[in-house]
């Protein structure tokens, strides 16, 4: 079982300059980067950030050499998203990484026809608007989806009642559109096989309703939905979660490194390596609208062993042993 610590964020619009002061002779590249929720100042301690750089560098780009990273957030004001997008693309980059799910992917579509755009963790680009289909974007934008399916919504519910057993009401904390769709089809009848009643917790324009609504229903756990407002607003959910001491599970890293309990979904750190060859390849002259939206081929489990033991809780071995990170 691999151990390590690692850093999270939370984030306000920060430019970060990480080239060194001269260039040599040559052709350099300038790749901008927008960030929903990281502070840019912590963004080198993100195993993911590593993982990019590291592929970048497998390509032969060097920062301080012939590239140039352009690093933008909005440390979680998603009001100010299109003005940081705006200002990002007057910085001229050759190719703009979209943190963040799709909103931040519409803002800087919003700011730029020309400039490519890579999706690092796009949730539905098609229907987003960003895409004509996977198969063929046609336009300035590629890259990845981050979503795997109503199947491992279904699978994350299964892993949380085998962590707490005794779990017989859980929460999930979606949308209408996904309760009543197949999203919430598979995880209901997920939640009959395993024999524990699913109270649907919908998340509209307030999540401090939602969760008074669960202090009503007295769950026993909560599955947070994949979807792009959850992922903005992880810390907020993980804190509203941790007064009413819920343990929860995450369909993304950052709900476990903000604090809490579990997660279970794309290998993040395997998506942005692979980012770094698709820079690559638009650098080289490819054309987005060219390029298919690449799908996730790697699942992790994270454990914040911190978090199960302030809630009280013992993570049955097995569960441990299965664990791709946890956090001490």
């Amino acid at each position: 079982m691999k151990r390590r610590h690692f850093i999270t964020f939370i984030g306000g619009a920060v430019a970060w300059p990480v080239a060194a002061r001269t260039q040599p002779a040559g052709k350099v590249y300038r790749v901008g980067w927008l960030l929903h929720i990281w502070k840019v100042a912590d963004v080198p301690a993100q195993p993911v950030f590593r993982g990019f750089v590291r592929g970048l560098r497998d390509a032969g780009y060097v920062e301080g050499q012939n590239l140039v990273l352009e690093l933008r957030s909005a440390e979680g004001k998603s009001e100010r998203i299109g003005e940081i997008a705006t200002e990002l693309v007057s910085r001229n980059p050759d190719v703009i990484l979209a943190g963040g799910g799709d909103f931040n992917a519409q803002a800087l579509q919003r700011a730029t026809k020309s400039v490519p755009i890579v999706l690092l963790y796009s949730f539905d680009p098609v229907g987003a608007g960003l895409v004509e289909s996977l198969s063929h974007p046609g336009g300035n934008i590629t890259g990845f989806t981050g979503y795997t399916g109503p199947e491992n919504e279904a699978k994350r519910l299964q892993i949380l009642k085998e962590a707490i057993p005794n779990a017989t009401r859980i929460a999930f904390l979606t949308t209408q559109n996904d309760w009543e769709g197949s999203v919430g089809q598979h995880v209901q009848a997920a939640a009959r096989t395993l024999g524990v009643t699913l109270t649907f917790a919908e998340h509209a324009e307030d999540y401090i309703d939602a969760f008074a609504m669960m202090t009503r229903d007295r769950p026993h756990a909560l599955l947070v939905a994949t979807d792009t407002r959850n992922y903005v607003d992880t810390q907020l959910i993980v804190d509203l979660a941790a007064e009413q001491r819920m343990p929860a599970i995450y369909p993304w890293r950052e709900g476990v490194a903000t604090g809490g309990l579990m997660s279970y979904g794309v290998d993040a750190v395997d998506l942005f390596r692979r980012a770094a060859g698709l820079v690559d390849k638009i650098l080289k002259s490819a054309k987005p609208a060219d390029i298919p939206i690449e799908r996730p081929t790697k699942l992790e489990l994270l454990i914040n062993l911190k978090t199960a033991k302030a809630l009280g809780l013992a993570i049955p071995p097995t569960l441990f042993a299965r664990a791709n990170e946890v956090i001490e």
